[in-house]
Parts: C-alpha cells; structure tokens; sequence
C-alpha cells in the first residue's frame, strides 16, 4: 500500500493574536511543522502545542524561519549564512527543549515562508540552514520542495505554476480554498509520486476543512496516512 504523510504549520498563535485551530488540525495531520518563535509562535503557545502533538502521537517538525514576526517570515531578509546558521541552530534547540519537556523532540526540520523559497533560489541561504541542522542533529531530514529537501513535499492548497514553482501569494488563485479541489490536488500528488509528504497551511480559514478533505480522499484511495519520520 502506498503511504504519505500529511503535515501542517501550527503553534503560529502569539500572545493574544490566535490563528488557526491546532488541536482539530493535530487530530489530521501526522506531522505538525511547529513555529520556533521567530516569525510566529511564543513560548507558552509552542509549549502547548507540542504537548498537544506528543498527546496524539504527531510527530514534531522545527518550522524555522526569518526573525520577521511583523511580516510572519513571508518576506525575504538578505542575511549573512553565518547569522542565518546560528538563528536557524538557535530555533531548533529551542522547540526540542520544549518538545521534550512533552515527552517528545524534534524529528526534523521544515523552512517556513521566504526561507522555503530562498532555500530554492539562494544556495548560501540553503547551505547555513543544512549547516545549522547537520550541527544540531545530523539524522534529521529536511522537510522541503523536491530537489531541495531530503524530504520532498508538496501542497494541496496552493496552486502551482508550469515549471513547478508555487504561485506567487500576491497573484490570484495562489491559494487554494475549496477543500475538493485540494483534496484532487493531494491524490493526483500521491498517484504520481510527486512528494512523501503533503501539506496543509494551518493559518488559513479553511484548513480543517481541506485537511479533513485531503485525509478522507487518500484513505479513500488505499493511501496509508503515515509520518515520514519517527
């Protein structure tokens, strides 16, 4: 049977700012890609959120980024690789501290927003960020785009251009919210072995909605919904 894992940005929240709905999205995903807090998520909500995960058995992604809480790590930042390498090393000891104070840790590592890209288009960005893992935890892969992650994913709820790219969030249609067109995207994913993992935007107003559309589909498909690391 074919397998895929499906995961989600969650622990964004901050402070009085709540976005998205973790726990119903925790009881669809196998792995949570957790903020760090340096584009979103503060300490009490990432504790949280990683005690929520551990409860339900999602493994736990670092979702690290830009120091950009303002424009939630959306918005590319031309840092040098050695600064960029400690913020990324500094992120990802800070969620598996709170991880393990859940009874669990890290199991990878997942660029969020601008970061993703640049790790596509800005190879000494790509570098200090695997740099920044291969220090904290050789064995931890790299959840990204296929041919930059060891871990390659793709999205159901984004739409994408001919040469594979996603669209560009400021052109319309970027962003998909009909949760069966999401859930057609994720099985023409899976049928054609694009990606071992799936994702779902936690942050958007329909994501429990296409998460729960996206998991119905595969299962419905013969696809076993599992983490792709543990």
């Amino acid at each position: 049977m074919r397998s895929i894992d499906i995961n989600a940005d969650l622990g964004e929240s901050y402070g009085v700012w709540q976005l998205g709905d973790d726990a119903a999205m925790l009881d669809l995903v196998t792995s949570a890609n957790i903020a760090c807090g340096f584009h979103a998520g503060d300490p009490s909500t990432v504790r949280r959120t990683c005690a929520a995960a551990a409860a339900r058995g999602v493994v736990i992604g670092a979702q690290v980024g830009y120091p950009d809480l303002a424009g939630f790590g959306r918005r590319f930042i031309d840092i040098a690789a050695d600064e960029l390498r400690d913020a990324v090393l500094y992120q990802i000891g800070a969620l598996d501290a709170l991880a393990r104070a859940a009874g669990a840790r890290v199991r990878y590592v997942k660029p969020h927003g601008a970061l993703y890209h640049a790790c596509r288009t800005h190879p000494a960005q790509r570098e200090a960020v695997v740099a920044a893992v291969t220090e904290y935890d050789a064995s931890l892969p790299i959840l990204g785009s296929p041919g930059v992650g060891s871990v390659p994913e793709a999205y159901a709820d984004r739409a994408y251009q001919p040469d594979g790219t996603l669209v560009p969030r400021t052109e319309p249609g970027a962003v998909i919210h009909d949760s069966g067109a999401a859930a057609s995207q994720a099985l023409r994913i899976a049928d054609q072995g694009w990606a071992r993992s799936i994702c779902v935007h936690g942050d958007t107003p329909d994501a429990v909605a296409i998460a729960s559309a996206v998991r119905s589909a595969l299962v419905a498909a013969g696809v076993a919904i599992e983490a792709f690391a543990g």
